[in-house]
């Protein structure tokens, strides 16, 4: 199964104030991110990480990545820029990919973006539990920011 999420923000402790999220603190926002991702997500499915992973050192990052099921691909989101390509397939990414990818009608991008076409569905992360903003159709634009689908990826076929 292919499964979507994005802006899990490891370790940010400023998030939880920024989204209001229902966490005392880092250490309960991990774990229960953690807990929700694999009781989806089996070894053999893959997840599309839509950017904006964590924070810390990379060795922080990695034992946390580690711990999550599935075959883990990344587009990179504004938080994760300053890590190399490398790095993060060291941190536990197969692939990473700096804008956007492609999955069939697919266009999967860190942010919301107007380049979809006209039978692709844009699946986005970064604007976290804010609006869609009106220059974009809600039609074709679906939003995997955790803040939104409960911290738990999306499967391909709900998305669908």
């Amino acid at each position: 199964m292919i499964y979507f999420i994005a802006d899990t923000h490891f370790n940010h402790e400023n998030i939880i104030k920024y989204c209001n999220r229902p966490f005392k603190n880092t250490y309960e926002m991990n774990e229960y991110i953690i807990q929700k991702w694999n009781s989806v997500v089996k070894k053999d499915d893959t997840v599309y990480h839509l950017g904006d992973v964590g924070f810390g050192s990379l060795q922080e990052v990695k034992s946390l990545v580690e711990r999550l099921n599935g075959t883990k691909i990344l587009i990179k989101g504004n938080h994760d820029l300053k890590i190399g390509m490398n790095t993060w397939k060291e941190i536990g990414f197969l692939e990473v990919y700096k804008k956007r990818i492609v999955l069939g009608d697919l266009l999967l991008t860190h942010a919301p973006t107007d380049k979809a076409g006209e039978n692709q569905i844009n699946v986005f992360g970064h604007i976290h539990d804010k609006p869609l903003d009106k220059r974009f159709d809600e039609k074709n634009h679906i939003c995997v920011s955790c803040d939104v689908v409960d911290y738990t990826p999306v499967s391909i076929s709900m998305i669908k």
